[in-house]
């Protein structure tokens, strides 16, 4: 079978018949003026080339291999053995039976996955070394936040210790401040990244627009790491001595 791009712009069934314009070009050796029969049905499936790197779903059909005038065909064969050791031995007998033939390409189905997926991998890699940056960043933002914050808030933290409030008070307080930072932050993200979005989803096949498991990851994610960083600046404020902190007052 060999897959060939063709008109199909509307829902087809079983036992209908398509033609291939692109069969009736006068300088291929191919059946001009031919309906094909269609004997089976395959789910749609996203795929790339090197002029267009976005996954796109196009429009595909699988022609009889019998059919002439495409200028390369692939052969597949299936072994118990290394693939490799056999390449040399199929080679032979391929140019046993025509000496003109010439093999562009050979190896096996892994090596050739592989080779098709290392720009999606190397992108994958990308994406996700810089979101950890950008989480990384996240955390050193937020500890940074909060600790300048309870350093300017240490006068008053040791009023309501003198004042009679638990550490336990102290270490809510503070939390609930960074706590109220992380949801602006998310409140303010999350439009930014509907509209980004747009674009990682003809990069990344299966991401959708507006892809509530997407979100709701980052958000999952978000939250307890925001917190976090603010748990070690809230028990520095549960340290705060009241003697210390009132002794210039």
């Amino acid at each position: 079978m060999l897959g060939h791009e063709g008109p199909i712009t509307r829902k087809l069934g079983l036992g209908q018949k398509i033609k291939f314009q692109v069969l009736d070009r006068p300088f291929l050796d191919a059946p001009h003026d031919t309906y094909f029969e269609i004997i089976g049905i395959v789910s749609d499936f996203k795929t790339r080339d090197y002029e267009d790197p976005s996954w796109q779903a196009s429009p595909q059909a699988y022609l009889p291999y019998s059919i002439q005038g495409f200028s390369h065909r692939i052969f597949m064969a299936r072994t118990s053995v290394n693939s490799d050791s056999l390449l040399k031995s199929v080679s032979q007998e391929i140019w046993a039976i025509d000496p003109r033939v010439g093999i562009s390409n050979s190896g096996s189905i892994e090596r050739s996955l592989k080779e098709f997926y290392r720009g999606p991998q190397f992108e994958l890699v990308t994406l996700g070394l810089f979101a950890c940056i950008g989480l990384v960043l996240v955390i050193i933002g937020i500890f940074s936040v909060m600790a300048y914050t309870v350093s300017l808030q240490t006068h008053e933290i040791g009023i309501r210790m003198a004042l009679g409030a638990q550490q336990q008070n102290i270490l809510r307080m503070v939390l609930d401040k960074g706590l109220r930072l992380v949801v602006a932050g998310i409140a303010i993200g999350l439009p930014a990244s509907y509209v980004a979005t747009r674009f990682l989803a003809s990069q990344i096949s299966g991401v959708s627009v507006t892809d509530p498991w997407t979100f709701g990851a980052v958000v999952a994610i978000i939250l307890p790491v925001g917190v976090a960083a603010c748990f070690l600046p809230a028990r520095q404020a549960t340290q705060v001595d009241p003697l210390i902190a009132l002794r210039y007052e």
